[in-house]
């Protein structure tokens, strides 16, 4: 839900009016170079979905690919900005402009597809070999080890029963969920502030999410 008071902040408000005029920029190069009418209007919207998705991914796990793609996208921004600044006659462009404006949605396209697919396959769980369940072999017991055994059976099963099993999740899954980067999640467990536990396959190590969520919280209410 937006938050109303997020609407008076001056620094949104300054967001904003940079965002439509960047957009205006852009629509206006785009125009002057033979993309009229609603075709104009789809460049703008182009660069700013790259720009957005690109900068998503340098948030969530960073890397060579997002930083290219949104420096990109920023010269596409950047680049219209100062051409509508006077240093150039739109009226007659030059048949550089013409070419890169005509080329540019093959560009979007593939830095799009390139990014959203990077994002889909960081984000697949490797899958686990199933594993086989196997009864051990109990040794026969007498009367009194069988009564040794509930004695000390039962109250182990109420324990288990009224503390639930934490829920184990991988690095990844955890920034995922609580929006921070993955290296933060691996330094908390690092430096001991969350409990690591074994797991199976490649990522083997897991955390606990409502140990993440704690600490996330209480970092939250510090700052």
């Amino acid at each position: 839900m937006l938050n109303l008071r997020a609407l008076r902040d001056p620094i949104f408000i300054q967001a904003v009016i940079a965002a439509a005029l960047s957009f205006s920029h852009i629509h206006d190069v785009a125009d002057a170079a033979g993309q009229t009418g609603w075709k104009a209007w789809a460049y703008p919207i182009s660069v700013d979905v790259l720009l957005a998705v690109a900068w998503q991914m340098m948030r969530a796990r960073g890397g060579a690919a997002a930083w290219f793609w949104f420096l990109v996208a920023m010269a596409a921004s950047l680049g219209a900005n100062v051409a509508t600044s006077g240093v150039m006659d739109l009226t007659n462009p030059p048949v550089w402009l013409r070419v890169i404006v005509a080329g540019w949605p093959a560009v979007a396209f593939l830095g799009g597809t390139l990014l959203v697919h990077r994002r889909r396959v960081e984000g697949a769980e490797e899958p686990t070999p199933p594993t086989v369940d196997e009864e051990p072999q109990e040794p026969a017991q007498g009367p009194a080890d069988e009564w040794a055994e509930v004695a000390d059976t039962e109250p182990a099963e109420e324990l288990q029963k009224a503390v639930p099993a934490p829920e184990l999740v991988t690095y990844r899954d955890a920034a995922e969920l609580l929006n921070v980067a993955e290296v933060t999640v691996r330094g908390w467990a690092g430096r001991g502030l969350v409990q690591k536990y074994p797991g199976q396959g490649a990522n083997g190590v897991r955390v606990s999410l409502e140990e993440c969520r704690m600490y996330r919280a209480s970092q939250l209410m510090k700052v």
